[in-house]
């Protein structure tokens, strides 16, 4: 399995097809292979590269994740397109994953093409977000669908990513940490926000939070489904793949 090191610590990275460079990001709690039965949809046209965020997958663990998880999982992403010496990557991120991918591109932006963030709060975190988060996450754990796909994404120690990931999380909203490293009115590529009126575990103003974040970079663009649930991208699987694929191009 191929891997590369980050601060002395073993990252899992996976290519599939071939094209233009498209870096998948999971979420939180979950891993690369999320996105394994939506490959079909990308790899005849583009060059998928899906990765396993530090603590997560098949990458080495970690004691803890710093309560500004998205912005130190962006230095993963960048990492690994250094390693792998390509340039004008096309990103998709999803729920946590979306916040990777924008703080990605404003740390390093001559390395960027163009990126989808999918699924996400956006600026702010729900004034609810730590109450929610627990809740969610405490249900989660007694439910056997959810418990099995903890251990499909993370393996036997599923239980322990899962608390050092709610940890993370908390001590984010609570110290109100920033969720962007930079100014979104710095981002000069296209980005596309992506989502869905169903999902129930994204705030409930989402399309005007999308339409303001598209008005704040410079090449914004909103593409909102009626239905599907968390996240659009594997809800709306065909429909996403076909937004997509229009959006970066062949």
């Amino acid at each position: 399995m191929p891997y590369f090191y980050y601060q002395s610590k073993k990252i899992f990275y996976k290519e599939a097809g071939g094209g233009k460079p498209l870096i998948m990001l999971h979420g939180d709690t979950a891993s690369s292979l999320m996105f394994e039965f939506i490959l079909p949809l990308y790899q005849e046209n583009y060059r998928v590269i899906l990765l396993d965020f530090l603590g997560n997958g098949q990458s080495d663990r970690v004691d803890r994740f710093p309560e500004n998880l998205w912005t130190a999982e962006a230095e993963q992403v960048i990492a690994l397109i250094e390693y792998l010496k390509i340039e004008k990557v096309n990103l998709l991120g999803t729920s946590g994953g979306a916040w990777v991918a924008v703080n990605t591109a404003l740390k390093r932006p001559d390395l960027i093409d163009k990126v989808i963030a999918d699924s996400f709060d956006g600026r702010t975190l729900n004034e609810d977000f730590t109450v929610n988060l627990l809740k969610e996450r405490e249900t989660a754990k007694q439910d056997i669908y959810a418990r099995q796909f903890y251990e499909w994404c993370q393996g036997e120690d599923w239980e322990r990513v899962v608390d050092l990931n709610t940890q993370a999380l908390i001590e984010c909203a609570v110290n109100r940490s920033p969720l962007f490293c930079k100014p979104l009115e710095t981002l000069h590529m296209p980005v596309l926000f992506m989502g869905s009126l169903e999902d129930d575990m994204c705030r409930k103003n989402l399309p005007e939070e999308y339409a303001e974040m598209s008005r704040q970079v410079q090449q914004g663009r909103v593409h909102i489904f009626k239905t599907g649930g968390h996240p659009s991208v594997i809800t709306n699987a065909e429909l996403s793949a076909k937004v997509i694929t229009e959006f970066i191009g062949i």
